[in-house]
């Protein structure tokens, strides 16, 4: 059975790899199909649909929207979304606009900060990007301004750091809302990255579903040992469709890889059944 990866990002947001690159690679590493789920924008699936054609490659579109939860940020995978919708289109650019002007300041931050920014500047660098702080610190790095992009999140543009500006984002319930209405499936990715106790998880998996979460990523690049079989476990128990992806962003993460993740990433085809099913129902 041939494997699939149902979490990656191309250079319309903060990965490398262009949608067009994405399909070849997926090729590449024998992937039956794969998931574009940038941050925010579905600018780069026309392109990856478009390089798929003809190709033994499904390409679903997807997308990934940050929402804020009891004071923590938690992303919303939608899979199979009708991204040519135009209330759902409208919404990703008021996303988009919060970002731009969140963007702004930060710039304004780090240029008083010693580290001459514009946005004139990173808009020429990253044109067809959505900007976010991962550009900001590949182009610190760029500039000889850090050492590394992990130094540019550790002093400056981190959650701590002097240059950092808090971004205001909707709600999982409307970004739950948004992606059905999209006809697409509603999906919360990496739950073990939030580092809630199981008891604060299944409260918000309980709420999820409540709002119509349909399926939680348990199959997941950073995963350790027991966490596939903790988070299929609540899958069950709550009645959602499992996925599965490596959350592969390219150069800005070189330890992830495409459908493989640190080396040891493993989802099969077989896990599309019910998210068809659903896709169906959706329809």
């Amino acid at each position: 059975m041939k494997q699939i990866d149902l979490h990656v990002h191309s250079n319309v947001s903060d990965g490398t790899f262009t949608p067009k690159e994405l399909v070849l690679y997926a090729k590449e590493k024998g992937l039956s199909a794969f998931a574009l789920t940038d941050h925010d924008t579905v600018r780069g699936i026309s392109e990856a649909e478009e390089a798929a054609k003809g190709e033994d490659l499904e390409l679903i579109p997807g997308v990934e929207i940050s929402s804020e939860y009891r004071g923590g940020d938690i992303h919303i995978l939608g899979l199979y979304i009708d991204y040519r919708q135009v209330s759902f289109l409208d919404a990703l650019q008021k996303f988009i606009e919060v970002r731009e002007k969140r963007n702004v300041e930060m710039a304004e931050k780090l240029s008083q900060y010693g580290f001459p920014v514009t946005m004139e500047q990173m808009y020429a660098v990253y044109s067809k990007a959505v900007i976010t702080r991962a550009h900001f610190a590949k182009y610190m790095k760029a500039k000889g301004y850090v050492s590394s992009c992990e130094e540019a999140f550790e002093k400056y543009i981190g959650k701590n750091g002097p240059c950092y500006v808090p971004r205001t984002m909707i709600q999982p319930k409307e970004a739950i809302r948004l992606i059905r209405e999209a006809k697409g499936i509603p999906v919360l990715a990496h739950p073990l990255l939030y580092h809630l106790t199981l008891e604060e998880l299944e409260e918000m998996i309980e709420e999820l579903k409540e709002w119509g979460l349909q399926g939680i990523e348990v199959f997941y690049s950073m995963n350790q040992e027991g966490d596939e079989s903790l988070v299929a476990s609540l899958a069950k128990k709550w009645g959602l469709v499992m996925t599965g992806g490596s959350d592969f962003h390219g150069s800005t993460k070189p330890h992830i890889d495409l459908g493989v993740g640190r080396g040891d990433l493993c989802v099969w085809e077989s896990l599309l059944e019910p998210l068809k099913k659903l896709k169906e129902e959706r329809r």
